[in-house]
């Protein structure tokens, strides 16, 4: 059971958390999505940056527009990080009881972490597919979580996930850097507890938020071109667009098709287009959840055991009478 309690306490503080930080950042997060998805020549671009995008929001009045998704990516969100961190702890606690070690080596981290990865990937990759469509849609044009998917074959619901599956490297490199950095900062603060269940260390709210912070950066540098390629497979089609251009678009619905598409239209560079936005973004999304997962994480626990030992009291009672 031991496992299991701080398990469900790290899986619940994190998908907390990432409900919060995804409702602050939502406006942020759909002008550096539009902004991404954009493929034209650098003489035809309509954005040539992120504020463009929201110059547009309030030059048309559809600000709010820049919230168009927002319930579908909150869904996704808070299922993809209750069953990310359920099934990183989870492994993590099982290799450490299988292993016999005290701390988990860099390498085995990796691999746990892009497991748990991989099976949250399968699970909601039709709430992301949704989610990015409502976003690169037309401003005060996005479609319904149902109307997105339904529009498509159940097959298009599933687009971009051999890149998604490839990106679980993303939050395993993440996690992994943050909890190496984790151990070393709290290492000399670490105190010799008596019983079999103690309340688990947590980080102060200001070193969460800057771990977080540069463990998200180091992560979103080495995977952009994978995450800009997903991006545009997964976009909604623009309606600005001609024949010649909606054929275009189908073409990169495919990894090699994307890939091609930005080699040729934007060169090199292409794939690195929107790197500045997509680091402030996630890095201040992860450095937010991560803040908020650390100063709750223990609040849950503790509420959880006062819960399980309250059942424990009870039941023989409940028996008795």
């Amino acid at each position: 059971m031991g496992f299991d309690l701080d398990s469900l306490s790290e899986a619940t503080s994190g998908a907390i958390g990432a409900l919060v930080s995804t409702t602050v950042l939502y406006p942020l997060d759909t002008c550096k999505t539009k902004y991404q998805a954009e493929l034209r020549a650098p003489h035809q671009q309509k954005y040539r940056n992120i504020s463009d995008v929201l110059r547009e929001a309030i030059s048309t009045r559809q600000v709010l527009s820049l919230y168009q998704g927002l319930g579908t990516k909150n869904l996704q969100s808070f299922i993809s990080q209750f069953f990310y961190f359920y099934g990183y702890s989870f492994f993590k606690r099982l290799y450490l009881e299988k292993s016999g070690n005290k701390t988990i080596g860099t390498r085995a981290n990796l691999i746990i972490a892009a497991a748990a990865g991989a099976c949250t990937v399968i699970v909601i990759q039709p709430l992301d597919t949704a989610s990015s469509r409502m976003q690169t849609s037309e401003f005060g044009k996005s479609k319904g979580f149902w109307k997105s998917l339904s529009e498509g074959t159940w097959s298009e619901a599933f687009d971009g996930l051999g890149i998604s599956l490839l990106l679980t490297s993303n939050p395993s490199i993440q996690y992994t850097v943050f909890d190496q950095l984790k151990q070393r900062l709290l290492k000399g603060k670490l105190s010799q507890k008596t019983g079999t269940e103690s309340s688990p260390e947590a980080l102060s709210a200001f070193s969460a938020f800057m771990l977080g912070a540069v463990s998200k950066c180091v992560a979103t540098c080495l995977t952009y071109p994978a995450i800009r390629c997903k991006v545009m497979i997964q976009a909604a089609e623009s309606d600005e667009d001609g024949g010649n251009q909606e054929a275009e678009q189908k073409t990169q619905k495919t990894v090699s098709g994307a890939v091609y598409a930005i080699w040729k239209r934007e060169g090199l560079l292409g794939f690195f287009k929107g790197l500045n936005a997509q680091i402030l973004k996630t890095v201040l999304s992860s450095a937010l959840l991560l803040m908020i997962k650390e100063k709750i994480t223990k609040t849950t626990w503790v509420l959880m055991l006062a819960l399980k030992r309250y059942l424990l009291v009870t039941r023989p009672r409940l028996k008795s009478t």
